[in-house]
């Protein structure tokens, strides 16, 4: 990941400010210092210990937290606010990790905890809720008014921005993950039998993968891989996915009419590979609906990193970042994620990235 020269001031800002920004997800973490420009001025990747516990991941964020404080210290900036986003049920408004089936907490008051282990004021929001902030502020889905982002990694959840707004449902939307795509598929991480995560997350296809070969792969991409060679294993478990992806999607178009679905995580960065059969499936099952653009996030898997980065600088109120009109139009609750006026070209909208995000 490119990221600015610490220290060095950008036109048009305070060089001494700056905020933490963190994506928890169920495999690592990803964490950043972003100066008023939402330019990076310096970076942090860690595993998630979720295998230890509950405790063990809130002691890890804590950590994390802290060195990127340290850092920011070290570097002469000033950290006015930290945004943190993690899985599963959140309620933004009061700080609440509600329940994440993969890292194992309920009912847990994480901003509390946060502030209280680093003195660091915390926002709390959903991973792919900011991921859906930034795609629409910054990226593939700049411009549009309905729009639809999935993040495909260690579990499969979708973020809604319905005509201009995002939609929370009490912090229990977006859960795309769960819908059945199998009625007698596998026993799901949520307790339901053939969820879309079941089968088409990054680590179901390695695990389908393995469990069809007998032989081990370190991850998804290692899968994509052998689609590409032609290994007939690798594209039937590719092809299973792909096909879970478009039956979910089908339901998402036709309850909710996205004109651009985006498609982000780690499952994603195979690019054509996974969108082509996508869209092929999801076209034969549209018959009179409005078609949506599927693209491919334009941040990759840093799109939470950079929604958490939003998060904070809205909670900021001299501080807005520039082109944002005011300090709640892209808190966790903000109303107006796009402006109007922008396209949804995801061609023009890559030109608009801040330094150190652009593909």
């Amino acid at each position: 990941m490119p990221r600015k020269t610490p220290g060095r001031q950008t036109p048009g800002t305070l060089a001494e400010d700056c905020v933490i920004a963190l994506d928890v997800g169920g495999t690592g973490m990803k964490g950043a210092l972003l100066d008023r420009e939402l330019c990076l001025r310096a970076t942090l990747r860690r595993a998630t210990p979720r295998a230890s516990g509950p405790d063990a991941v809130v002691g890890a964020i804590a950590s994390a937290l802290r060195e990127l404080a340290a850092q920011a210290h070290a570097d002469g900036l000033t950290v006015r606010q930290v945004g943190v986003v993690v899985p599963g049920i959140v309620r933004e408004d009061d700080g609440i990790a509600v329940y994440s089936a993969n890292l194992g907490w309920r009912d847990l008051a994480l901003t509390e905890l946060l502030a209280a282990r680093t003195g660091l004021p915390v926002v709390l929001g959903h991973d792919v809720r900011a991921g859906a902030v930034a795609e629409c502020m910054l990226g593939a889905a700049r411009g549009a008014g309905d729009a639809l982002f999935l993040a495909i990694g260690t579990g499969v959840a979708g973020a809604l921005v319905s005509d201009g707004r995002l939609v929370h449902g009490g912090g229990y939307a977006g859960e795309i993950g769960h819908v059945r795509v199998e009625p007698d598929g596998a026993r799901c991480g949520c307790g339901g039998r053939g969820c879309l995560e079941s089968l088409a997350s990054a680590t179901a296809v390695a695990a389908a993968y393995a469990a069809r070969t007998g032989r081990a792969v370190e991850g998804a991409a290692q899968v994509a891989a052998r689609v590409a060679a032609g290994d007939p294993d690798a594209v039937a478990v590719w092809d299973r996915a792909a096909r879970g992806l478009a039956t979910a999607l089908a339901t998402a178009v036709t309850l909710l009419a996205p004109e651009v679905i985006v498609l982000g995580g780690g499952l994603a960065e195979a690019g054509d590979l996974l969108l082509d059969p996508v869209r092929a499936y999801l076209a034969e099952q549209l018959t009179f609906q409005r078609a949506p653009l599927l693209v491919r996030a334009d941040l990759g898997d840093e799109a939470g990193c950079m929604g958490a980065g939003l998060y904070a600088w809205h909670r900021v109120p001299d501080r807005v970042p520039a082109g944002f009109a005011s300090a709640e139009s892209a808190s966790p609750g903000f109303a107006s994620p796009v402006p109007a006026s922008a396209p949804v070209s995801p061609a023009a909208a890559s030109d608009r990235l801040p330094a150190g995000w652009s593909r």
